[in-house]
């Protein structure tokens, strides 16, 4: 009985020889995507210990002592921040204005684009709506500043012809989230809708064929038969997209932003590029140097938060629909 083990554990090693020797081609090709992994994603989570600690860029992070004021100093400095509400908030409101609307438009796009008939005419829509993805942020919102421009943008000019008023709405702040939400849709849509499609690819055609023997028109095979199919990817994405239920960028937020909308546009993305990484801590000459740790710590908590909403989401996709990451 006392050999039992042993020879368990080398059966088992033996399995797992075995099958890198007959697939160490297909292993061979693991090692450049993990290797990355480990050196851009796990490695740099060793540099998060300087969240708890008082840090200075000319210390060595392991040596760094803890912040004289408790290791969750920089954690209460966040959270007891007067504009603290107001970025959560803001961030809340346009992360699931952004979440629902970027989770349906790539269904909607893929199911046009699949039960096109004429080839020629899918290509096309597929060109078109593809190539804004490789248009950068900055590019993209200088076409929208001049589309939506007070004197010269069609929008304003369409306005006055049907007896409107010119608006310049980078200037009301209720504009702000419906600019930042639908530029991305426009963007990022038609690059998102490719899983969709490869899905819809695989939606079995036999379903199609019953669908059509039963007298099902093609709009009810759309709801029955092709929605179904896709759906497992669908809750799948949306599950590990509210894992960045606080992560709206501050890129296309700064481009957007101004004095006029800052009440709307100042979220929690914005606040640690400006404190964290822009400046916080007075340096040599008067001037103010990058407050890391204070950075460290916003970072940490939006990443809890974001772990804290994948585990209720996914425990509440695997009940309602049987469908989970795990």
């Amino acid at each position: 009985m006392e050999n039992t083990p042993i020879k368990q554990k080398k059966s088992i090693w033996a399995s797992v020889g075995n099958e890198f020797s007959r697939n160490w081609q297909l292993y061979t090709l693991l090692i450049i995507p993990v290797a990355y992994i480990l050196i851009f994603h796990y490695y740099p989570m060793l540099g998060l210990q300087i969240a708890f600690k008082d840090y200075r860029i000319t210390m060595n992070m392991w040596e760094a002592p803890v912040h004289p004021q408790g290791m969750f100093h920089h954690f209460r400095t966040f959270l007891n921040n007067p504009r603290f509400w107001e970025m959560f908030n803001n961030t809340i409101i346009l992360s699931l204005y952004s979440l629902v609307i970027s989770a349906i438009m790539p269904v909607l796009l893929a199911l046009i684009v699949h039960n096109v008939m004429s080839k020629r005419f899918k290509r096309s829509l597929q060109m078109v709506t593809y190539a804004p993805f490789f248009i950068s942020a900055v590019v993209m919102v200088g076409i929208l500043s001049q589309v939506l421009s007070v004197r010269a943008g069609f929008v304003n000019n369409g306005r006055v012809l049907m007896g409107l008023p010119r608006l310049n709405f980078f200037a009301i702040p209720e504009a702000f989230r419906h600019m930042f939400v639908w530029s991305d849709v426009w963007q990022s849509t038609g690059y998102s809708a490719i899983i969709y499609i490869a899905a819809l690819s695989g939606v079995d055609p036999q379903l199609h064929e019953a669908a059509k023997v039963d007298g099902a028109s093609k709009f009810k095979r759309l709801i029955h038969v092709d929605l179904p199919g896709i759906m497992p990817t669908f809750i799948i994405l949306l599950i590990l997209a509210t894992g960045r239920i606080l992560d709206t960028g501050h890129t296309r937020v700064l481009l957007f932003q101004n004095a006029l909308n800052i009440s709307h546009s100042r979220v929690i993305d914005t606040y640690l590029f400006e404190r964290g990484l822009g400046g916080g801590i007075p340096g040599v000459g008067g001037g103010l140097m990058p407050n890391y740790p204070y950075a460290a710590a916003i970072g940490m908590t939006k990443s809890l938060v974001g772990l804290v909403m994948i585990l209720i989401v996914n425990r509440i996709s695997r009940k309602v629909t049987e469908t989970s990451l795990w």
